[in-house]
């Protein structure tokens, strides 16, 4: 049993003939008479009778037709619930970024929110995961900030996909250190040298395997690090060289650390907002996509001329 049959089924209660219905539904007399037997199939008592030329309903049609114009206003009913639903500006909405992402973002969303009137009740929460796990926290947040290499594996279908920003990925060094006189360096440079990273699945990580590749010499991190601000301090130490992302790492007024862009290798990460198809539906989830991307869009426009200004050495995971 179908509701569109039900509808039919009504609507030859109210008309009184096949072609009349055919004609309000703008269908063929042939396909009312088949759905109206698809519907009897499910019923041993007769649904119609013929009356001279005419097909009408018996009393048990009516109690059906009766019961389905009650299914029909509930769906119609659910239906209007979920387009008000789609189309509030001020519903909750869930939120989950990677850490350096929510130290960066979540301040400044939050401000760029408390604007709009009315503004969507976000809820935040940061996971620090690995690549291939952004996806599955969709079914636990509405907006997921995630990250990936520059030219890495796509996201799966089942997400859809807003890009924030392309963020380099820039080398971290002592500001003494001796590779710090240079304005930007190779992969052949920094291949042997000591390395802080983050552990395995995270884009500072892939771009240490991409560095290995083009330079042809294996890397061994001294350290798997994916808290910036512990990072950083074994960088301004002096112990090791590490990568930090440009924009979603706090800047360090101090200079203890200089940042310099790598050449030779894609050395950027890509920066999205994973959803579920349904809920890029509501108007409030939108909102709050359209806010994270004016964000992003004034971090770079700061950021971008200073790409060898220096992290904070504050917490800030790697993810």
């Amino acid at each position: 049993m179908e509701v569109h049959q039900l509808h039919i089924l009504r609507e030859l209660g109210a008309l009184g003939s096949v072609s009349a219905v055919a004609r309000v539904l703008d269908v063929t007399p042939s396909a009312v008479s088949q759905q109206l037997a698809a519907l009897q199939r499910g019923f041993r008592t007769p649904l119609t009778h013929k009356d001279g030329r005419a097909l009408v309903l018996t009393d048990a049609g009516r109690v059906l037709a009766d019961a389905g114009a009650e299914v029909i206003d509930a769906i119609a009913a659910a239906r209007a619930a979920v387009e008000e639903f789609e189309q509030s500006p001020s519903g909750v909405v869930t939120i989950s970024g990677f850490h350096s992402a929510g130290q960066t973002l979540f301040g400044p969303l939050l401000r760029e929110l408390s604007r709009r009137t009315p503004a969507p009740d976000v809820r935040l929460s940061d996971e620090d995961v690995s690549r291939h796990d952004y996806p599955a926290l969709t079914s636990r947040y509405d907006l997921v900030v995630a990250h990936r290499l520059a030219g890495g594996s796509p996201w799966p279908e089942t997400v859809r996909c807003v890009t924030l920003a392309d963020e380099p990925l820039d080398v971290a060094l002592a500001a003494d250190h001796p590779l710090a006189r240079f304005p930007r360096l190779r992969p052949e440079q920094v291949a042997d040298q000591r390395w802080v990273t983050s552990r395995g699945g995270y884009s500072t990580d892939d771009l240490l395997g991409a560095i290995t590749a083009v330079a042809g010499q294996h890397i061994e991190p001294a350290h798997r690090i994916n808290d910036y601000g512990t990072l950083t301090s074994i960088v301004g130490a002096g112990d090791a060289i590490g990568v930090v992302p440009r924009y979603t790492s706090p800047r360090d007024p101090s200079g203890a650390i200089v940042l310099r862009p790598l050449d030779g290798v894609s050395a950027s990460r890509r920066i999205d907002v994973l959803a579920r198809p349904e809920n890029l539906r509501r108007k409030s989830v939108r909102t709050v996509v359209t806010a994270l991307t004016a964000v992003v869009a004034r971090i770079v426009r700061e950021r971008r001329p200073e790409a060898a200004a220096p992290p904070h050495a504050s917490s800030s995971a790697a993810g």
